[in-house]
């Protein structure tokens, strides 16, 4: 499988979220080819302040030890935040691979500086459901990003 295909998948779990009342946002952990962990936005539907989909991706993978991370890609459909951003540094997340970083844009230099692989597939699909989203519901988009 390739970038487009977990890709897809992140998108499929932001398609989920939105259909929860949630944020579309879609995270996929990938380990060797794998698909480890999976998840979307929750903090609307679960009243949490973290739980953004990479945390939640993270946090269905459960506890690996530092060489499955060492070996991991974190794939989500908008540029991960600071906070998201920091877990993949934390855990030893050697590449990102981000579907639109136009709607909002993470730390990514930072990231990049740190030694992680970064790609930007500015995917119409991931941009698509971030427009249509913010139009929506601006405020609740505002809270996510801390504005």
């Amino acid at each position: 499988m390739d970038d487009a295909t977990f890709l897809g998948v992140a998108i499929e779990e932001a398609r989920i979220g939105r259909a929860e009342g949630g944020i579309p946002i879609g995270s996929v952990l990938v380990v060797d080819g794998e698909i480890i962990g999976r998840g979307h936005n929750r903090r609307v539907q679960r009243g949490s302040v973290v739980l953004h989909a990479e945390m939640d991706a993270l946090e269905n993978a459960g506890r690996q030890s530092a060489s499955v991370y060492a070996r991991a890609t974190l794939y989500s459909t908008l540029s991960p935040c600071d906070m998201c951003s920091g877990a993949a540094l934390l855990y030893g997340i050697p590449k990102v691979v981000i579907g639109e970083n136009r709607t909002f844009r993470g730390p990514e230099d930072h990231v990049r500086s740190r030694g992680v692989e970064v790609i930007v597939l500015d995917d119409p699909e991931c941009k698509v459901l971030m427009d249509e989203f913010v139009a929506e519901q601006p405020e609740l988009w505002n809270e996510d990003i801390g504005e």
